[in-house]
């Protein structure tokens, strides 16, 4: 029977048997739940252990932020009368005197195996904080739904932010149990006490879903999160972050869709055929029309293509989301030579960098699409160097 980190806790005597008379915290958010979809902090509340504190990354504990980049307030938390302490707020990194309160953190995140998702961020940041205090971590392991395979180019040195924990691809191919492993050892923190609690049965090749055990209700780890199908596109339509196209934001399928009101989408279709065919394997594009009620385009009617993910040709080894997007900006920029592609705006209160080149960890993708005389294989030699790379490096760190 498949298990969660947070499932093994309530269920094995043991490891509760190590958190007893220890002071606790949890790092959690809307999708902490059980497999039975209780909320972690009620679930170990019931097994009366003692937590003094939670955390809220981006979005909050509980949800309670809609859009993106909207800080969150320390709170008291109404029913468990604790302190839930911002890590999305004045600070990002979690406080000294916070990590004075407890002895052990649980960090029950579920996360989408995309670098630029905040939370593995945030993992990093308790990481060093417990590092330093000489604290337990104990990570409650978590499905990816993005599933194993490794797409896009490393974060280069020097480009880190808060969207850019460390020199991972985009699409990483690691659980946040399997990321920390790996974060411990690259960051060398040697006072660490940590432990992964694994989960049970889970096999990230399996069909139908493919990193989401199909027993697994979804719930939605940020707002715009709304299916595992989001997760399988979101290392490719992050990047529509950084540009003046609606990544559909103000729909009800957001990060499956993109477009704009200005667009032949027939046209950049066909170009994106010619260019690279290879990269448009394993899903399909279906031309459409949306209009946002909020965010980018805001009630104009946007021209573009839902990227299908749920069809039965789907083909999860083949599918290059990363690729895809790439593909896509390059064939707007042959089509609409002119367009008003990157957008200029602060982005995780960064001010001087494009957000485009923070999101992709350098200026190496716009810099191609921008460059009337790259090609295509320029750009898939440096992805695939990287890949083949990360793909060595984290053959030690798998749990499953």
């Amino acid at each position: 029977m498949f298990q969660l980190g947070i499932d093994r806790i309530l269920t094995e005597k043991a490891l509760q048997a190590e958190l007893q008379n220890k002071k606790l915290s949890l790092v959690a958010h809307p999708a902490s739940v059980t497999s039975q979809l209780q909320h972690s902090l009620n679930a170990l509340m019931e097994l009366r252990l003692n937590l003094v504190s939670a955390y809220g990354p981006q979005h909050g504990m509980r949800g309670e932020k809609q859009d993106n980049m909207i800080e969150s307030d320390d709170y008291l938390d109404p029913e468990f009368k604790i302190p839930v302490y911002s890590l999305y707020g004045t600070d990002r990194r979690p406080t000294l005197q916070s990590i004075k309160d407890f002895e052990i953190c649980l960090f029950d995140l579920q996360d989408v195996g995309t670098r630029i998702y905040t939370f593995l961020t945030t993992l990093r940041y308790m990481m060093e904080a417990c590092d330093q205090e000489k604290k337990s971590l104990w990570i409650l392991d978590r499905p990816n739904p993005a599933g194993r395979p490794i797409e896009g180019l490393f974060l280069r040195e020097g480009w880190e932010s808060f969207v850019g924990a460390g020199p991972f691809p985009m699409r990483h191919g690691l659980t946040l149990g399997e990321c920390a492993l790996w974060f411990k050892h690259f960051l060398k923190l040697n006072h660490l006490d940590l432990k992964i609690i694994s989960m049970k049965n889970y096999h990230p090749d399996r069909t139908p879903f493919y990193g989401w055990p199909s027993e697994l209700s979804w719930v939605n780890p940020s707002p715009n999160a709304a299916n595992p199908w989001m997760a399988k596109t979101f290392p490719g339509t992050v990047m529509l972050e950084g540009t003046h196209l609606s990544e559909g934001r103000g729909t009800t399928r957001p990060l499956e869709l993109l477009g704009a009101p200005d667009l032949d989408i027939d046209k950049i279709i066909k170009r994106m055929q010619t260019l690279a065919p290879q990269w448009l394997k394993g899903a399909l594009l279906r031309p459409c029309y949306f209009e946002p009620t909020f965010h980018k385009h805001q009630k104009k009617l946007c021209k573009g293509f839902q990227i299908h993910v749920d069809h039965p040709s789907y083909q999860h080894s083949h599918f290059k989301p990363y690729r895809l997007i790439a593909l896509f900006f390059k064939a707007l920029r042959t089509e609409h030579k002119d367009y008003d592609l990157w957008r200029n705006f602060d982005y995780e209160y960064e001010k001087e960098r494009l957000a485009i080149d923070l999101i992709n960890g350098s200026p190496i993708l716009r810099e191609w699409v921008d460059d009337p005389s790259s090609t295509i294989s320029d750009f898939e030699i440096l992805n695939q160097k990287d890949e083949l790379h990360w793909a060595k490096e984290t053959q030690e760190v798998l749990l499953y």
